[in-house]
């Protein structure tokens, strides 16, 4: 599927490959924070083997490509972001990731916080907003690129906060002002939000404890077959799956706050540290140790 898209590249994104073609990108990356965007993680990589399985993010995935390209699955489509491109992933919203071309690619990642995305869009706009959202595919504005690129160095070098927070904001702003939407509202029957919320609620009521999907189906009033039919075609993931993307995401906070690698994977419902390590590998690209060492 990547080599029928990268057929249909332009001719300028193919000499960018070119450049790339004789150097091969290394596993490579760096998680980072900073207080200038309270609240969110950032990411300085390069991938070449690594494959990101399907999950998400609590936050606005806001990448710029740097080199090479990155081939990934996003609402039931796959695209390929080249050299300066911007493939911006929403809040909740399932992906994958992996090389596109041999090299591999190199990107800079803004995590960034809902909320502060939210309040930035009001801000802007001078009254409140809808929660911005962004069409699926890759953005490629080169202006934007730009400016998205330098924040992001300008906040990992943190020698001049207020040139830094001042490029931020001006990359974020006009991400926002020329992308920003309102997500359209899907149709579904009542019936099925109803039943999907109790399924939800009934998986991550408490992590730790074992849950059977028999458990699950008749506390929304369905068999086994149908639930998990149903919450798959919902969400993207089978139910086991999906609760353990929620216990990724809830193992974050304590993570940032020093918690140790061992007390979070028992806190989170992970059988050992081994696996909650090979699961947030999956996720993340580093082990959990040196995603809170950085």
């Amino acid at each position: 599927m990547h080599q029928e898209i990268t057929a249909r590249y332009t001719e300028q994104s193919c000499r960018t490959f070119t450049m790339t073609a004789s150097h091969r990108f290394q596993d490579s990356a760096r998680y980072w924070r900073t207080p200038l965007l309270p609240g969110a993680d950032l990411l300085t990589a390069e991938y070449h083997d690594h494959e990101f399985t399907p999950h998400w993010h609590d936050a606005y995935t806001i990448p710029v490509i740097v080199a090479g390209a990155e081939g990934y699955r996003y609402r039931g489509s796959d695209y390929v972001a080249e050299a300066g491109s911007v493939p911006i992933i929403n809040p909740g919203e399932l992906h994958t990731g992996s090389k596109a071309v041999e090299a591999g690619w190199r990107y800079r990642v803004m995590y960034a916080p809902v909320d502060f995305i939210h309040a930035l869009a009001n801000e802007l706009a001078g009254k409140p907003q809808a929660l911005p959202w962004f069409a699926p595919g890759v953005i490629r504005d080169p202006d934007l690129a730009r400016r998205l690129a330098r924040a992001h160095r300008l906040l990992e070098a943190g020698d001049d906060p207020l040139a830094a927070e001042a490029a931020m904001l001006d990359a974020l702003s006009t991400l926002l002002v020329r992308y920003a939407q309102t997500q359209p509202e899907p149709s579904r029957l009542a019936a099925d939000d109803a039943r999907m919320s109790i399924m939800k609620e009934h998986l991550t009521g408490d992590l730790v404890a074992p849950v059977t999907l028999a458990d699950v189906a008749r506390a929304a009033g369905l068999s086994a077959f149908h639930a998990a039919r149903l919450f798959t075609r919902t969400t993207g993931l089978p139910p086991h799956a999906w609760r353990n993307q929620v216990r990724l995401q809830r193992a974050l906070a304590p993570l940032r706050a020093g918690v140790s690698v061992t007390e979070v994977a028992a806190a989170s419902g992970f059988t050992d540290q081994s696996h909650f390590t090979r699961h947030f590998r999956r996720m993340f690209g580093v082990p959990p140790g040196r995603w809170q060492g950085d």
